[in-house]
């Protein structure tokens, strides 16, 4: 049995406990972010993630919204995924001293931080629809819309080979 079957037996569980998963990672993002925002040399990465910030507190009320909707209480279940890039992430970071490879290193972090949200409301969307809940489902879908044109965004910057391009991906 695994760590967590004890709680989930149906779909419905399994549903409303990755909506709890996403929600503590939403608000652990929110938490990060401002750390980022700080390290971030370049204006236009700095402006980028100030941008997200906003776009996150967004997810997370839409994510009350689908909680109230489906009938269940908002709450968080700590998610060692997102614990995980986070630590990460502060450890990279805190040992670069090259504004370039920082920023670089910033970009990496925040995509990986987009592709497991990604993973997480794609599902999520999915599941929603399996369980009749069509008016969640495209809630939810909001959120993986935003997540995905940010990771787009991340991406055209890597591509690029440099923050100086995220002006010209937005």
């Amino acid at each position: 049995m695994g760590f967590f079957s004890k709680d989930i037996s149906t779909m419905d569980d399994l549903f409303v406990h990755t909506l709890r998963d996403i929600y503590y990672a939403e608000n652990q993002i929110v938490k990060a972010l401002p750390k980022m925002i700080e390290k971030a040399t370049d204006m236009q990465l700095r402006q980028g993630f100030e941008t997200h910030l906003g776009e996150t507190k967004t997810h997370i009320s839409r994510l009350e919204q689908v909680f109230e909707m489906h009938g269940v209480q908002a709450k968080q279940v700590r998610c060692p995924a997102i614990d995980g890039i986070i630590e990460e992430t502060d450890e990279i970071t805190g040992d670069i001293d090259d504004k370039q490879v920082l920023d670089a290193a910033l970009i990496a972090a925040a995509q990986a931080v987009e592709h497991y949200e990604m993973t997480r409301y794609g599902t999520l969307v999915a599941w929603a629809k399996q369980l009749g809940r069509s008016d969640c489902a495209a809630v939810l879908q909001q959120n993986l819309d935003e997540e995905e044109a940010t990771d787009k965004k991340l991406t055209q910057i890597a591509e690029a080979g440099g923050v100086n391009s995220l002006a010209a991906a937005e």
